[in-house]
């Protein structure tokens, strides 16, 4: 089959990258046990745990030790995540044929987590990439995906996804950034707001109104950086996600070809959700890297910190909730591998999962994140710990690709509207 052909691949990159190392998540499974019952492990095949194994390592190796650096000065990784891509990270989810890896969604959720135990952050725009890389792959013609995807793929340009404006968040639908076709350009005006990646990458996926009102009026444009009329405004400072920067992207009668358009017409709507129905899964992916990575120091810290004259891993009170932190975090990875499965095999309870496992993923992966902090005491709440930014990454995470507010409406809505 073609996709064991291409985690045998991917297994084969990494594995000339990541070899001499030790994935440290394993060694805490061997070594005490404990962690064998939220092994993300299990349940995989071997080829699936291989590509899991290099994720990991990479994690260990090339983000996690720079993790607090990168949030303090606020860097964004170009090399470390052009090494990611090295590895097929670039374009997981993208057809071989233009450089992506091929790979599942499913196989793409389990690389996601894996990362994220080194860097929400920057995992976290590693999978807004994926995602507009793989729109590029999916709805554009030969020409642009040719022109685009390979350059994606080996991340040596990047990609910003821009749907949110200053007045249409969870209403995405009445957008206002216009595009008025003038012979073979687009002139675009208008602006959108909390891109990640804005300012500092190179291909921008954008949603614009080319008709009348409501989502048939929406299409989709790729706008490179350097074309005349595209601004971006100040760099946002955040709670989390310091790794990748955030700005408003303006257009100011920018002139795009109409060669740039993806689909016809009318469509770009449409394509936005389908993006974002997978960029769901991406982030809960990334919400449980940070909770795994969460539930282990929690351990750790408990077995070796003393209160009353014992550790507080003899405190039942903190046994008992490191055991819930663990059973949802098992409940959640479940959950999201339950939806991966349903829109790799285009299900028509695919949509409602994806938005189940945003919504219940998110939500209680922070949870058990802040539980972590909490363990922690004081020092949790010292940046020297990775408890709180861990918890800060993973904040956002509950607001963007659909607010959870919204992942309600749509469950409730396709639970009452079935028939």
């Amino acid at each position: 089959m073609a996709v064991v052909g291409s985690l045998s691949r991917l297994a084969r990159r990494g594995s000339n990258i990541c070899r001499n190392h030790q994935l440290i998540f394993s060694k805490n499974v061997q070594r005490r046990g404990i962690a064998s019952c939220i092994d993300p492990a299990h349940g995989l095949s071997d080829e699936q745990k291989e590509f899991q194994k290099v994720a990991f390592d990479f994690a260990t190796n090339e983000m996690a030790p720079h993790m607090a650096e990168w949030d303090h000065k606020e860097i964004f990784p170009v090399e470390t995540m052009r090494k990611a891509a090295q590895l097929g990270f670039g374009g997981i989810y993208v057809q071989p044929d233009i450089g992506g890896s091929g790979l599942s969604r499913l196989d793409t959720s389990i690389i996601f987590e894996a990362l994220s135990t080194g860097c929400v952050s920057t995992t976290a725009y590693i999978s807004i990439h994926n995602m507009c890389a793989w729109m590029i792959d999916t709805f554009g013609n030969n020409e642009q995906r040719e022109k685009f995807c390979p350059d994606l793929c080996s991340m040596e340009k990047f990609a910003s996804y821009c749907l949110t404006e200053p007045g249409s968040g969870s209403d995405a639908a009445s957008l206002l950034t216009s595009a008025q076709r003038n012979g073979d350009h687009y002139i675009l005006n208008g602006s959108k707001a909390f891109i990640s990646g804005g300012g500092d990458t190179d291909v921008y996926i954008v949603m614009c109104r080319t008709g009348g009102k409501g989502p048939k009026g929406i299409s989709c444009l790729v706008v490179e950086k350097g074309t005349p009329g595209l601004s971006f405004g100040k760099k946002e400072r955040k709670v989390g996600w310091n790794s990748q920067p955030t700005r408003a992207v303006i257009f100011e009668d920018c002139a795009v070809p109409v060669t740039n358009r993806l689909g016809e017409e009318g469509q770009g709507f449409n394509m936005a959700m389908k993006g974002l129905n997978g960029g769901r899964i991406n982030i809960a992916s990334c919400s449980l890297g940070a909770a795994h990575a969460c539930v282990l120091l929690a351990k750790d810290h408990l077995l070796v910190r003393k209160q009353f004259g014992e550790t507080l891993a003899n405190n039942q009170f903190l046994q008992f909730k490191l055991a819930e932190m663990a059973t949802k975090l098992v409940a959640s990875r479940l959950l999201v591998r339950q939806a991966a499965t349903a829109l790799q095999e285009n299900r028509s309870d695919a949509v409602s999962l994806c938005s189940m496992a945003k919504l219940f993923v998110t939500d209680e992966c922070f949870n058990i994140c802040n539980q972590a902090l909490q363990m922690y005491g004081g020092y949790g709440y010292l940046k020297d710990y990775a408890v709180q930014q861990f918890m800060r990454d993973i904040r956002v995470h509950q607001i963007l690709e659909g607010t959870n507010e919204v992942m309600r409406m749509i469950i409730s809505r396709n639970l009452l509207t079935e028939s």
